[in-house]
């Protein structure tokens, strides 16, 4: 499996391939609106850019046409020109996931699309994309060559783990990355202390609404023990916020 990383996919976004990229799709012709804020405007100087910091709301709208034609097109073609096993891709906005049967197809597919992003001023992570043997057979393969257990990857706000069932079967797991588990407490804290001198049902309904976006989100299969000490943490956090305002315990 390709475990990739992007670097600085937003500031080294050539805006000049996106803007050919949005006119040359049917869906930009017919957005003139959203092909202002994507790709800028035109001035008596030409196109000013506007550029779209990570985070931004236009940047999943960027990220998407452009790497529709950079990576998911060219994709598809080299599955069908290359590939000598099965191969499954999966890419939400500039995080992607590449799935292989032959490690061949994967070294080879990993050289190749470091030259097709070189050609649109894109760069692979040194340092965060990596090949890891992932998968049904995984284990066992390490286990015979007196391997440790398969690694694991992040992707989607996901830890992904090679697991197995209670009656053997393979099982892929997915737990709450735990650095975004502590970072969206720390968010919690911070805003039930700013909120600490609204009435208490007030505040029970925003928490309500932070607790019911972050379990239908996180709320999978091998993910509910994280969840479950999300929301109590959460109380907790609630519990210490309200005795600081009062005297009373």
């Amino acid at each position: 499996m390709l475990d990739a990383d992007i670097s600085d996919f937003f500031s080294t976004l050539d805006r000049t391939w996106l803007r050919k990229f949005l006119t040359a799709s049917h869906w930009g012709q017919k957005d003139p609106a959203t092909h202002r804020q994507v790709v800028g405007r035109r001035s008596h100087r030409g196109w000013e850019v506007v550029r779209s910091a990570q985070g931004a709301s236009v940047s999943p709208l960027s990220a998407n046409m452009y790497l529709h034609y950079v990576f998911d097109r060219w994709v598809r073609q080299w599955r069908q020109r290359h590939a000598r096993g099965d191969m499954i891709v999966s890419r939400f906005a500039d995080d992607f996931v590449v799935g292989f049967q032959n490690l061949g197809d994967a070294r080879q597919f990993l050289h190749d699309l470091r030259e097709r992003f070189a050609k649109f001023n894109l760069e692979l992570h040194p340092d965060k994309t990596r090949l890891i043997e992932f998968g049904r057979f995984a284990a066992s393969n390490r286990r015979e060559r007196g391997l440790k257990k398969p690694e694991t990857f992040d992707f989607l706000g996901f830890t992904h783990i090679c697991g197995r069932t209670r009656d053997g079967r393979f099982w892929l797991r997915r737990v709450t990355i735990a650095k975004l588990l502590l970072a969206k407490l720390k968010q919690a804290k911070t805003e039930l202390r700013r909120r600490r001198h609204r009435s208490i049902p007030e505040q029970r309904q925003w928490l309500a609404s932070v607790l019911r976006g972050h379990i239908n989100y996180y709320a999978v299969p091998g993910s509910i023990d994280a969840v479950s000490a999300f929301r109590d943490q959460v109380i907790r956090l609630w519990r210490e916020t309200l005795r600081r305002r009062s005297q009373r315990s």
